[in-house]
Order: C-alpha cells, then structure tokens, then sequence
C-alpha cells in the first residue's frame, strides 16, 4: 500500500507532497550539472543552476515550515491522546467500581431474598380469612398485605394474652378462695371435736343418772 494511501492527515499530506516536488527538484538540478559536465560553464547555464537552486531552496524551506508545524501537531495530538487516555482510564476505573458495587448490592439481595426471615414462620390466618375480616386492606400490595397481617396477629395474640393474665387472676384467686374455705373447715373440725371433748362429762352424768 502506498504511503498517500495509509497518510490522510492534511498537514502531513502536504508534507509528502513538498518533499515530493523537493526530491524531483533536486533530480532535476543534478540532471542538468550532470549533462553540463563536459560543456563548458556559460551564463544561461549558471542562470538556470541559479533558478533551480532557488526553486529547491524554496521547497525546502516550506518542508521545514510544514515538518515543524507536523511536529507541533504531533506533540498536541499526543497530549490529547494523553489528556484522551487519563479520562478513558478514569471512566474505565469507575465503571469497574460500579461492576463491582453492582455485583456486592446483588450479592446482598440474594442473601436478603434467601434470608429465613421469622416473620414467615408466623401461624398467621390465611389472606382470604384475613381480607374477609378486614376488606379495608383489599386493595394492598403485597408488603402492605403482609406487615397488616402480622399487625392483626399481633393485636389477637395481645387479647388473648390479656384473657390468660386475667384468667390466671380468676384461678389465683378461687386458689386463694378454695384454701380460705379448707383452712375454716379444718378450724371448724377443731371446734367440733373441743365442743365434743368438753360435752363428755354431761354424757357421762345422763347416762349414770337414774
């Protein structure tokens, strides 16, 4: 593949271009002191060595001009490049910080979603038995649904602990009311059998009396 095919950058290509027409112009000023070797040296001949020279002098110069303005471009494209890559790098680094970051926050929620959470142990009342007692809550996604249930367990497992604390009241008290009466009847027990022992003398007068 030929050069100007691979180089489309203007400023380089005018490069090429003037080095091009430089290198004929010297082709052509060494043909003519090549064929005038053997000639002797006349005006028009050292006038046309002159112009030549001058038409290579001048193409020279542009091709430094043109070289020096590609090497400053080169050095401005290579701190672009530069300035180009640190970003590329930045962006790359983040998006490695967000890859990871995703696949913690993925790894968190799979540990939440297989989490054995208590709440699902709870005996609660199945939905339709629910929403039949409290069809306000109908319409509710399924969180909703779930935290009133468990509201509702907690609000039956509240009264019914309130109907044990005041049953265990009751049964405290007809404890407390069965040992009054045993310990009245046990003292009613030691009365009789005093009232007994004091009334034996009388029985033994009516039975020696005549």
């Amino acid at each position: 593949m030929a050069v100007d095919e691979i180089v489309s950058e203007p400023g380089l290509v005018a490069v090429l271009q003037i080095a091009d027409q430089a290198r004929d112009q010297a082709y052509g000023l060494l043909r003519i002191i090549d064929g005038s070797a053997d000639a002797p040296v006349t005006a028009e001949l050292q006038a046309e060595v002159a112009k030549q020279q001058k038409y290579l002098f001048t193409s020279l110069a542009h091709l430094r001009g043109l070289h020096r303005n590609a090497c400053f471009s080169a050095r401005e494209t290579k701190a672009r490049t530069a300035e180009a890559r640190q970003e590329v790098d930045r962006l790359h680094l983040q998006l490695q910080n967000l890859y990871y970051e995703q696949r913690h926050l993925q790894g968190e929620i799979a540990a939440c979603e297989s989490y054995d959470h208590k709440y699902q142990q709870l005996p609660l009342i199945p939905v339709d038995a629910f929403l039949a007692q409290q069809p306000q809550h109908a319409d509710d996604d399924e969180n909703e649904l779930m935290a009133a249930r468990i509201d509702h367990e907690r609000t039956e497992r509240e009264g019914l602990e309130q109907q044990r604390q005041e049953l265990l009241k009751r049964k405290q008290k007809l404890i407390a009311e069965n040992k009054r009466r045993k310990d009245d009847l046990a003292n009613l027990d030691q009365d009789l059998e005093k009232f007994i022992d004091a009334a034996k003398p009388i029985m033994e007068l009516f039975e020696k009396a005549p």
